[in-house]
C-alpha cells in the first residue's frame, strides 16, 4: 500500500508539474530557434518583459522594507496590544483569503479615473489604474503578506534575549537591528525575497483588471501571454511561458542552494 500512495504521488507530480513544462518547451521551440528569438524579440514581448521587471524590482524592495518592519513590530512591540495585533494580522493575511481579480477590483473602484482619489491624482498629473502606479499596487496586494509569514515565525523563535542584552549595554536600535537580529533573520528574509520575486512574475488577475492590458504601455508577461492566447498564437506564449518559468526554476533553486548553506534539509 506505501509504494501504491508513493507511485501515486509521483504520477500527479509527473502530471501536473513535469508534463506541462514539457509541453511548453517543446510548444515554445515548434518553429525552432528562430520562431523563439523572434516571439521573445517582438516589440510587444519587450515592452511586456520590461514592465515586469520594473514591477518585480519594486514590489521586491517595498516588500522586503516594510514587510521586515511590520514583522518586528507585531512580535517585538510591547507598545501594541494582544488586540491589534491579533486585528493586523488578520489583516496581514487577507490577500491569501480574497481572490487577486477581487484585489484588483478594490483598486479600480478606490482609485479609478472617476474616484475622488483618481480625479484627484489624474489633475496633478499622475495615473494610478490602468497605468504603471496601479499594476504596482496591485502586485503589492497580492505579495505583501510573503515577506511577513517567512520573518515572524523566526522572530518569534529566536525571542528577543540577545536584543534586550544589547540594549541593556547600550547599543543604539539600528546597531542591535544589523548586528544582532538581521544575522537570525537574514536566511528569513532571503525566502521571502525568492518567494516574493516569484509570486509577483506569475501574478496575473490582480494586474490584468487594474491594467486594462493595453500593448506596449500596461502589458506584463502573463497578461501577454494571455493575449497570444487569446489571438491562437500558442508558439509566442510558450515563449514567453518560457521564460517565465526558467526564471522562477533558477529562483527555487537558489533557495534550495541557500537552504543548504544553512544546514536546513
Amino acid at each position: 500500500m506505501r509504494r501504491l500512495w508513493i507511485s501515486l504521488t509521483y504520477v500527479v507530480i509527473i502530471l501536473l508539474l513535469v508534463v506541462p513544462l514539457y509541453k511548453i518547451f517543446t510548444g515554445a521551440w515548434a518553429q525552432g530557434f528562430d520562431g523563439f528569438i523572434d516571439a521573445i524579440a517582438r516589440p510587444q514581448s519587450l515592452h511586456a518583459l520590461k514592465m515586469t521587471a520594473i514591477i518585480v524590482v519594486t514590489v521586491t524592495l517595498i516588500n522586503t522594507f516594510f514587510g521586515v518592519m511590520l514583522s518586528l513590530y507585531l512580535v517585538r512591540a510591547t507598545w501594541l496590544s494582544s488586540t491589534i495585533k491579533r486585528l493586523s494580522n488578520s489583516i496581514v493575511d487577507l490577500p491569501f483569503a480574497v481572490s487577486p481579480v477581487i484585489g484588483g477590483l478594490m483598486i479600480v473602484l478606490l482609485l479609478g479615473p472617476n474616484t475622488v482619489i483618481g480625479t484627484f491624482f489624474n489633475n496633478i498629473g499622475v495615473q494610478i489604474v490602468y497605468a504603471l502606479p496601479g499594476m504596482i499596487l496591485a502586485t503589492l496586494f497580492v505579495t505583501f503578506p510573503i515577506m511577513i509569514r517567512e520573518v515572524m515565525p523566526v522572530l518569534q523563535e529566536i525571542g528577543d534575549q540577545q536584543e534586550q542584552a544589547a540594549s541593556t549595554l547600550g547599543a543604539y536600535s539600528w546597531y542591535t537591528f544589523w548586528k544582532v537580529t538581521w544575522p537570525n533573520i537574514r536566511f528569513g528574509v532571503i525566502y521571502g525575497v525568492v518567494l516574493t520575486v516569484a509570486r509577483s512574475l506569475g501574478e496575473f488577475g490582480a494586474v490584468l483588471v487594474v491594467s486594462g492590458n493595453i500593448i506596449n504601455k500596461t502589458q506584463t508577461a502573463t497578461t501577454l501571454v494571455y493575449q497570444d492566447v487569446e489571438n491562437f498564437n500558442v508558439v509566442a506564449a510558450n515563449a514567453i511561458a518560457l521564460v517565465l518559468a526558467a526564471f522562477s526554476i533558477m529562483l527555487l533553486l537558489l533557495m534550495e542552494w541557500t537552504k543548504k548553506r544553512k544546514g536546513v534539509h
